[in-house]
């Protein structure tokens, strides 16, 4: 996990700073196990040589993953969460054909590592538009800081492409308590277009151990890619998750 953490100094100051303000905050941490299912490549987008860091290489997989999540409660029906989400796979093999890897000749049958980051940091928005003892459900907007990196190596020879920019996402966030200390939890971002598409869903079952502690376990997908001139790419990672939610 090779980025600057910048987030994590803001979501410890947004802890301390926002119950002095008002509404109530919580703190969420996910870990468990992700595994890559795709992971495909083409850059230059119109003149690289396509190819699969899961086909024609392999990961090391699965691994460990966690991400930290903040949210402000500033009343029932107004939320801002701040989202911490890490992410980086290794690779590992050999093509059996020449790779043109962003303007880099890569030869067939030589040992080839890969490595492809895709580390997100997010700011949402929610409106409550349903909230009753039951029930909770919302929609809202996402500022989404992709940073990303594909990177490939053959001996001294090596080549990346890196990019980082902002992506609107659409939040959604449903909290069904299903038993008095159970809820099924649905929440993610998403935007699908011509060019691309983001999707980030998780799924869980949460159990209340106290009125402010959660335990859950679920599962979780992300998926994505751009398709354009200069980038072809599109990956999709599948997540075990346990996760702990503290309110205050």
């Amino acid at each position: 996990m090779k980025s600057p953490n910048l987030l994590l100094p803001l979501l410890a100051a947004f802890g301390f700073a926002i119950p002095a303000i008002a509404g109530h905050f919580t703190l969420d941490t996910e870990s468990g196990s992700v595994w890559v299912d795709r992971a495909d490549v083409r850059i230059p987008g119109d003149t690289g040589t396509p190819f699969s860091m899961t086909d024609d290489l392999s990961a090391d997989d699965p691994q460990a993953y966690i991400r930290l999540r903040g949210t402000w409660e500033i009343n029932e029906r107004h939320e801002i969460t701040a989202l911490w989400a890490p992410l980086s796979f290794d690779f590992a093999g050999a093509f059996d054909r020449p790779i043109a890897f962003d303007g880099t000749q890569f030869a067939e049958g030589r040992a080839t590592t890969g490595s492809y980051r895709f580390n997100s940091y997010r700011l949402s928005y929610r409106y409550n538009f349903i909230t009753n003892e039951n029930l909770k459900f919302g929609l809202g907007l996402t500022a989404k800081v992709r940073d990303a990196e594909i990177a490939l190596q053959q001996g001294s020879l090596s080549e990346s492409d890196s990019n980082v920019g902002v992506v609107p996402l659409i939040n959604f966030k449903l909290d069904w308590r299903i038993a008095p200390q159970w809820h099924l939890l649905v929440d993610g971002d998403a935007l699908g277009a011509s060019q691309g598409h983001a999707v980030d869903v998780g799924v869980g079952l949460q159990y209340m151990a106290t009125e402010n502690l959660g335990l859950r376990l679920g599962y979780r997908i992300l998926d994505g890619g751009a398709d354009n001139d200069d980038v072809y790419t599109f990956a999709r990672f599948q997540y075990a998750m346990a996760g702990v939610t503290w309110r205050f």
